[in-house]
């Protein structure tokens, strides 16, 4: 019988495991169930002081009202944020998906009471609701008003809204927990070892060409077997998304992503078109610079994230990973560097790689009275650093933005990617300046190439795709095969000819978990990467003139304001410009010199 238990690991020390007694003692702790309790009273109560009266109210009185709701919403959040958390560390025990979901429901049947307050503020006139800003009470909630009214022209009448609201837990949310739940309990038979879909990707990076292709292989078919059930779940949300975006009057499938982002379509635009234009002479060129250092005209496209020929792609135990990270946030802040270390010496990360568990990695802002968590499964290499730095970015930012208090805490996606990919870029940075063997630089900068492909080229094809799939899906259900078709276009459009992609290839867009959970979000580490590219580059100027600690000041100020200012107003102070057309070139120059510099070697 094939072995089902988890492939032994290298070495890695003592992983850490994130306790979430912080939050609650446990699901059936009376002080959750008293949470929820006090929770509908509240909702309750502030529903019967308020509902139908905020236009009467003066701006003191709308401020207080405000302060109420956002008590009652962080308690709820909290909620969830605990049951997702205790669902992330284990989607494949019934018990936790259960109470995952009931209290989905309650929390859902709870908010309905406050689901009129948002409703009613967007009904304010302009003038009205300007003269009650007029009170400092208010006033101190202004950028939070503001992103609420954004979604002003979107907004339905109070019926639809409350049908939506109760009907996403038996909706969206329910074939979300499906794919999440279905995922986790696949199993990827690899010489005699039945592995999760996190430990078979691993194995992609394997130095042993024969590991990658029998994993490579191994995924191809078991998601192959699987496409039905996951295309089934990507037409049905795709449709759902249709209806709603239809009755909203959003003009594209994307339209309300990039106004939750604060930003304007063109910018998004000329984000993806300056990608697209650079696939030549970015992931085109560099495959085949791969290709040629392996001996080969082209690439099995289970080489694309292989290890260089000759790398030993060495092992890092977890506390040197800690050692190298916090050194490099040290280096650029030791601010930074101290609110990193609070996630390590505080049982805030849950770190081993499991079967049940969540295959990816995320940083999780839970709410401002309590603090994140982040999740990892680290296995020990480079690109374990890597993603370590860059959740320990998102931690340091959602830690750091606690003070603008819950309801404005959130930042939106494109920036909340700024602070992650700052991370690694300085660890990246520290390490290659650490590096003088040539042989190890090759293979750090060949990395750190890879990682940016992966982050931008690879995000703006699974934009594309995404793009693709939804306008079509306007037009009736798209078949499996059809999807398969789709991904693969965009993969050789992006990748290039320097890959061979067969059969095994096409199902591959099945355990993209963004596609379902957060619909066209993947352009996010694109713009992040390419905004990280030109900050970095002013950072680099600033420290060549002794003025490093002034850059990283500001910068920890620009992150701490979260969303409260819109982009153009947090990048000001850098002298940078996402209007600009030439903005984003200069951030890809980054990366093409890098593959110069590899051409050089």
């Amino acid at each position: 019988m094939p072995d089902t238990m988890t492939p032994a690991l290298p070495d890695l020390g003592p992983l850490p495991n994130w306790d979430l007694s912080d939050l609650y003692p446990g699901p059936d702790s009376p002080a959750l169930k008293a949470e929820l309790e006090r929770a509908d009273q509240d909702a309750r109560a502030f529903a019967k002081s308020y509902e139908g009266r905020l236009a009467g109210l003066s701006g003191a009185e709308l401020g207080a009202a405000v302060a109420r709701f956002e008590d009652i919403d962080e308690r709820l959040s909290k909620v969830m944020s605990y049951a997702g958390l205790l669902y992330a560390a284990d989607m494949a025990d019934p018990s936790v998906g259960r109470f995952y979901q009931s209290m989905s429901e309650r929390v859902t049947a709870i908010s309905v009471h406050l689901l009129f307050f948002q409703l009613e503020i967007n009904r304010l006139e302009e003038a009205v609701l300007q003269a009650k800003l007029r009170d400092p009470a208010l006033a101190k909630y202004k950028s939070w008003i503001r992103d609420t009214r954004m979604f002003r022209p979107h907004q339905l009448s109070d019926e639809v809204e409350k049908l939506l609201h109760e009907k996403y837990v038996a909706g969206r949310a329910s074939w979300t927990r499906l794919f999440d739940e279905h995922l986790a309990g696949l199993r990827f038979p690899v010489r005699g070892k039945e592995l999760t879909s996190a430990e078979a990707l691993n194995l992609l990076s394997d130095p042993d060409g024969s590991v990658r292709k029998d994993a490579a292989l191994s995924l191809g078919k078991v998601l192959g077997e699987n496409l039905r059930l996951f295309g089934h779940i990507t037409n049905t949300l795709a449709k759902d998304k249709e209806i709603e975006d239809r009755w909203r009057s959003y003009a594209h499938p994307w339209s309300a992503r990039n106004l939750a982002n604060h930003v304007e379509d063109e910018v998004v635009d000329a984000l993806v078109a300056a990608v697209r234009q650079g696939f030549p002479d970015i992931s085109h060129r560099y495959y085949a610079l791969k290709a040629r250092w392996f001996g080969k005209d082209t690439l099995e496209y289970w080489d694309r994230n292989a290890p260089l020929p000759g790398d030993d792609d060495r092992i890092v135990p977890w506390e040197q990973a800690k050692g190298m990270v916090l050194d490099a946030y040290g280096r650029f802040s030791p601010d930074m560097a101290a609110i990193g270390r609070r996630f390590f010496d505080s049982p805030w990360i849950d770190v081993p790689p499991r079967p049940g568990k969540n295959p990816g990695a995320f940083a999780h802002p839970v709410v401002p009275s309590a603090h994140p968590y982040l999740l990892l499964n680290y296995m020990g290499r480079t690109r374990d650093v890597m993603t370590l730095a860059h959740e320990l970015g998102h931690g340091v930012h959602q830690y750091l933005c606690r003070d603008q208090g819950h309801l404005q805490a959130n930042t939106p996606l494109t920036l909340a990617e700024t602070a992650s990919v700052f991370g690694e870029m300085l660890t990246f940075r520290s390490l290659l300046s650490q590096t003088t063997d040539p042989k190890a630089r090759k293979a750090l900068l060949a990395g750190k190439v890879e990682d940016m492909i992966n982050t931008v080229v690879r995000q703006i094809a699974f934009y594309s795709f995404e793009r693709r799939v939804h306008t079509e899906r306007r037009e009736g259900e798209l078949s499996a095969d059809r999807l398969c078709e789709i991904w693969m276009e965009v993969q050789r459009e992006s990748l290039g000819p320097a890959f061979n992609f067969d059969e095994s290839y096409r199902p591959y867009w099945t355990y993209i978990s963004h596609f379902i959970h957060a619909p066209f979000y993947v352009y996010a580490y694109a713009f992040g990467d390419c905004l990280v590219n030109s900050l970095y580059a002013v950072y680099e100027d600033a420290a060549k003139r002794g003025e490093g600690q002034a850059f990283a000041d500001k910068y920890m100020k620009m992150l701490s304001a979260a969303g409260t200012l819109h982009h153009s107003d947090l990048l000001a102070p850098f002298g940078l410009d996402l209007k600009d057309p030439a903005f984003w070139t200069k951030g890809l120059g980054l990366l093409k010199g890098f593959i110069d510099e590899l051409e050089a070697l």
